[in-house]
């Protein structure tokens, strides 16, 4: 069986696809048509840095509207912006 490969709209080029829809509806579905596994994968990675930024609790209603704006914008939008004063790690070197 061969990989089902898409034109990721994050890395602008052809990549292996998503295995399923990553949410339910038309947003999942857009995703799963336009998004590769590798740039989910950078999408998750980002999300994950937005929660702790911002201390968001899974919990809480609320988190999921962001979430799904997080999604339009990474994929669809601008691109993802970093939170209001985020500071990235000091590499060490």
């Amino acid at each position: 069986m061969t990989e089902r490969m898409v034109h990721c709209v994050k890395l602008d080029r052809e990549a292996p696809g998503l295995p399923k829809a990553p949410l339910p509806g038309d947003l999942g579905q857009k995703v799963y048509e336009n998004v590769s596994q590798e740039g989910w994968d950078m999408f998750r990675e980002y999300f994950t840095m937005v929660l702790n930024e911002n201390r968001l609790d899974l919990m809480d209603d609320s988190t999921d509207a962001i979430f799904i704006n997080c999604v339009e914008d990474f994929f669809f939008g601008e691109g993802g912006k970093m939170p209001e004063g985020y500071v990235p790690p000091q590499t060490k070197g």
